[in-house]
């Protein structure tokens, strides 16, 4: 009786040692909440794959109802359906890549009804300068903190994304979790958000103020927070400007191939699961979930990359998911192709099909079983 007693108190005091498996916001939506739990989950077994606008547009398409690339080559969707609202601040009926806003909203529901997740990110205007997300004046953010110049528009913004946020809700009428991302790549130098235009301390700032608004202010609950960043060389560079614990559900990166020779490649594939393997230790430490919020090879003209470079990235980790990005095209601007992901044909498309038959590897039908959604 007493050592069966002993043994109960013991495991009582170890799972009370292990941190809630919960969403940073504590009035997080139900269906927030079990989607968390889900993900964090389905990473100790799988990564799902990703795609930036899948539904969209693709390589010779564009506002097509029912197409998709992805599903094209191996019948299935994405498990993750990323999308942007870039140019939502400037009452624009078209985000930054040309997609109305309100096709994006059908595609949100239309991805998550069938199983998806949906993640979104905000490639903001430069509210200094009004130019673009690129613009890398000096002072943007300082401008926008509280008692900044352009603070007051900075809070007009961030209602106009509250407004697209709460229209995001299903068929039953319940809102739609969404793995937010904004500030992403926050290590680089090419966006006004970046290292190279805010102090670390500006940063967090930035970071804390636009959570507290939306999720306090606005009441906004079913968002989680995902924290993004470059390519990173170790552990103190990435968390770096870490706004902390009770503001972040995901880490994340960013990284692309640019090269394709043998060298180069294999490089790339050491210096992605090294990162990789970094933010999988940070988040077993701080019971968040890891991800690669984007990646690729543009045009992929590697036969093999889907096997040979992705599946060695992420083989035997707690990665959730990896997203590639949009599949424009041709770009007149730089006169060369511009896609992520394979289309029928595609050099890399045979191999696409073995990559999505990795057990380990979950796509929209699979995922939407490893969800228990209805």
């Amino acid at each position: 009786m007493f050592r069966s007693l002993t043994i109960a108190i013991c495991m009582l005091m170890l799972y009370a040692s292990v941190p809630a498996q919960q969403p940073s916001d504590p009035l997080a939506t139900p269906a927030t909440k079990q989607l968390y739990t889900a993900i964090k989950q389905i990473s100790k077994r799988y990564t799902i794959f990703g795609h930036q606008d899948a539904l969209a547009y693709g390589v010779g398409w564009r506002a097509i109802p029912g197409r998709c690339d992805v599903k094209e080559v191996v019948n299935d969707h994405p498990g993750v359906y990323g999308w942007d609202i870039a140019h939502i601040e400037l009452d624009s009926a078209r985000e930054i890549d040309g997609v109305l806003f309100s096709d994006v909203k059908r595609f949100i529901r239309e991805g998550y009804e069938r199983g998806g997740v949906i993640t979104i990110s905000w490639h903001a205007r430069n509210p200094l300068s009004a130019g673009s997300a690129w613009d890398t004046t000096p002072g943007t953010v300082k401008a926008i903190l509280p008692g900044g110049t352009r603070h007051e528009l900075y809070k007009s913004w961030l209602d106009k994304v509250a407004v697209f946020m709460n229209d995001l809700k299903d068929s039953k009428g319940e809102y739609i979790p969404i793995l937010f991302r904004p500030f992403h790549e926050l290590t680089g130098n090419w966006f006004w958000w970046c290292r190279n235009v805010c102090t670390i301390d500006e940063f967090k700032q930035l970071w804390q103020f636009t959570v507290h608004y939306l999720r306090d202010k606005k009441q906004l609950h079913h968002l989680l927070y995902v924290y993004n960043t470059a390519g990173f060389e170790n552990e103190l560079q990435f968390m770096e400007r870490y706004p902390g614990d009770e503001l972040v559900d995901l880490i994340s990166f960013d990284n692309y191939q640019y090269k394709t020779d043998p060298a180069s490649r294999q490089q790339f594939i050491q210096h992605m699961r090294s990162m990789s393997e970094t933010i999988c230790r940070i988040a077993a430490s701080k019971n968040k979930i890891a991800a690669i919020a984007e990646t690729g090879l543009e045009a992929i003209p590697d036969p093999y990359w889907w096997t040979a470079v992705v599946w060695p990235i992420v083989k035997e980790l707690q990665i959730a998911y990896v997203l590639v990005w949009r599949n424009h095209g041709f770009d007149q601007h730089n006169k060369k192709m511009h896609y992520y992901a394979p289309y029928p044909g595609q050099t890399s498309a045979e191999d696409f099909k073995v990559f999505y038959n990795n057990p380990h590897i979950l796509f929209e039908s699979k995922l939407k079983q490893e969800l228990q959604r209805p």
